[in-house]
């Protein structure tokens, strides 16, 4: 590699790693909060899972423990989206509130790499959340998860999260360009992908056009992978109409995030919409 290459590439690395780190320590600044809200999704989660338990106090003739296991995984992926959002957008609204997110855009790096780098951490400490809330809640059902693959099941959800942190990036300009109400236009984007994405009922119940909506949703794909991966142990191979749709997915998303959130910063200065008082 040539030696301007290389001192690029290290440049941008050093750049990527003190995003993340900086938003380690956020994590760090607001541990008791993140421990909360966790015990709150775990609760949240409960009360979802539980739906299969209802099915069967009803006495109806289905398999509950498949129902239940459905239920859990799509409250886990519905919790890890929610934390890839949360992490995008709201990082970007407490710096705006702080006054520190003009400093952060004047920061010697690129905005793919500030984003990437709180993409990064975001994919991270999402699938240790979601690992942890997946094995918290397992424990109040009897499930039987011995033919599950796990690793296939983190291979999907970490390809997934190449989409996720497209749309991510496209949600994470709302504060800027309405800082009264972009956070919570940010969580609307969450709801949609929830609702035409199957995550606690088949696709199939949806009307035609949602049905349609639903295959250019990567949760769609996510939730299909990952319950194919747990209930019925397929593995990496047998996950092509899986894993293809969402590398697809991720490569369009990704660049129109980027050129969504570049176009949404330059509205932003020309408007004076990053100083505090909004």
């Amino acid at each position: 590699m040539p030696q301007g290459a290389a001192a690029v590439l290290r440049h941008e690395l050093i750049g990527l790693s003190g995003v993340f780190e900086r938003n380690v320590y956020l994590v760090r600044r607001y541990l008791w909060w993140d421990v909360a809200f966790f015990v709150w999704t775990i609760a949240n989660t409960l009360t979802i899972v539980f739906i299969g338990k209802g099915i069967e106090a009803t006495g109806g003739d289905i398999d509950v423990e498949r129902i239940t296991t459905q239920l859990l995984v799509g409250a886990v992926v519905w919790a890890y989206l929610g934390v890839i959002f949360e992490i995008l957008t709201e990082t970007v609204a407490w710096e705006r509130w702080e006054g520190t997110i003009e400093y952060t855009f004047m920061a010697p790096l690129s905005r793919p790499i500030h984003l990437f780098g709180m993409g990064l951490f975001a994919i991270v400490y999402g699938v240790i959340r979601a690992v942890l809330l997946f094995g918290v809640v397992a424990l109040f059902f009897d499930l039987n998860l011995g033919q599950a693959d796990y690793l296939a099941a983190l291979v999907v959800l970490l390809v997934a999260s190449i989409s996720f942190l497209g749309i991510g990036m496209m949600t994470a300009v709302l504060p800027l360009i309405s800082p009264e109400k972009g956070t919570q236009l940010g969580f609307m984007a969450q709801g949609i992908l929830l609702v035409i994405s199957g995550v606690y009922y088949p696709v199939s119940i949806l009307p035609e056009w949602m049905q349609w909506a639903s295959t250019i949703s990567p949760a769609t794909y996510a939730l299909d992978g990952l319950r194919d991966a747990i209930l019925d142990g397929d593995g990496l191979g047998s996950m092509g109409d899986e894993l293809w749709p969402l590398v697809l997915i991720g490569a369009v998303s990704i660049p129109i995030g980027l050129w969504v959130f570049r176009i949404g910063e330059q509205y932003a200065k020309r408007h004076g919409k990053l100083k505090r008082s909004g």
